[in-house]
């Protein structure tokens, strides 16, 4: 990161008619097409030693270009971000840090891609290699075996699927069976060849935060400010993704919670989780039932973060977050549905 790098925050939240009026008034600005505006911006600035500095304005009369905060995003694979979406979880995968074995065979993880759609998911996401922390690398072809025989069960059916992966065979196979979403971990820094395989295929993709790799990310990871460092870092790479081909309208950010983070520097992001917005691009968050909830909570059994999994969400919709990627998806959409007939015009 540049000695005078700066990233920009948005503070001073309103949202529903609050925001609405604070607007047409001069006063606010919109935050990103969302229900929600900002009336001040945070200014990070780093300095020459690492550190940084932080200072407040008015966003209505600070000296920077606000744009890329202010616009509704272009449909992310086909679905609208006029609101936050929901994307419902599903692992194929023995060991999955809170579901690893629920649905392992064919026909449970069939059975529950219907159930997701059935509570409310706008697309679903199916994962065969657990991510977790200290999780052993999975091989290629085991990995087609689990996803092949439920991803063309469920495209078949007609709901959006997304895979997660960094395998570009993987890539290119899925995609060829229907799936309109990737989302690498690495952000398609695995396979270098990745990046063109998306972009020819027409397909989107979730660039996900990642520091080291699952098996040591959690080994002591170190930031100055985390928000920042990863906001620098997943700008350069939604760069390199644009210059490959791939349209900045089929590119979501992803920070990754819980990929290479302590409980600290998940609180840190999430705060100024609005920040990256200014990418320009589609924002998704995963904190579903995420090891710092139960840190902060004292809920150290995955499944029982439920609570916890939707205070963060709201705090990250407060922010005009679109993409949610959840495990308990009825749960979760009836807090969104609040949230919406508290701040979307009729």
């Amino acid at each position: 990161m540049s000695g005078n790098y700066k990233c920009i925050n948005p503070v001073g939240l309103l949202s529903g008619a609050a925001a609405s009026k604070a607007v047409s008034e001069g006063f606010a600005v919109p935050l990103a097409g969302s229900a929600v505006a900002f009336l001040s911006v945070e200014i990070l600035s780093k300095l020459p030693n690492g550190d940084f500095e932080c200072n407040l304005v008015p966003a209505s009369s600070s000296n920077f270009d606000l744009t890329a905060f202010m616009g509704e995003r272009k449909a992310f694979a086909g679905t609208r971000l006029n609101k936050p979406i929901i994307v419902g979880v599903l692992n194929v995968t023995p060991d999955s840090f809170s579901d690893g074995g629920d649905f392992m065979t064919p026909i449970d993880a069939i059975s529950r891609a219907a159930a997701i759609v059935a509570e409310g998911a706008d697309i679903v996401e199916i994962g065969a290699e657990s991510t977790r922390p200290g999780a052993t690398p999975l091989g290629e072809r085991e990995e087609l075996e689990r996803l092949l025989p439920v991803v063309n069960a469920v495209v078949a059916e007609g709901i959006r699927v997304s895979v997660d992966t960094r395998r570009l065979n993987v890539m290119r196979a899925v995609i060829d069976a229907g799936v309109c979403i990737i989302n690498d971990v690495t952000a398609l820094t695995w396979d270098a060849a990745s990046t063109e395989i998306i972009a020819s295929s027409g397909a989107s993709v979730v660039l996900m935060h990642m520091k080291g790799d699952p098996r040591t990310m959690q080994d002591d990871p170190r930031y100055n400010l985390a928000s920042a460092e990863i906001y620098e870092w997943l700008s350069q790479r939604v760069e390199a993704c644009v210059r490959s081909g791939i349209a900045k309208e089929r590119i979501a950010i992803d920070p990754g919670f819980g990929f290479g983070k302590t409980t600290k520097h998940n609180k840190e992001i999430l705060e100024r989780i609005g920040m990256f917005h200014g990418i320009g691009c589609a924002l998704s968050i995963g904190v579903s039932r995420k090891s710092f909830l139960g840190n902060l909570t004292g809920s150290h059994v995955p499944k029982q973060r439920l609570a916890a999994t939707i205070a963060a969400t709201m705090v990250a919709i407060s922010q005009g977050a679109q993409i949610h990627r959840v495990h308990d998806v009825a749960a979760v959409k009836q807090a969104i549905d609040v949230w919406n007939a508290l701040t979307l015009s009729d």
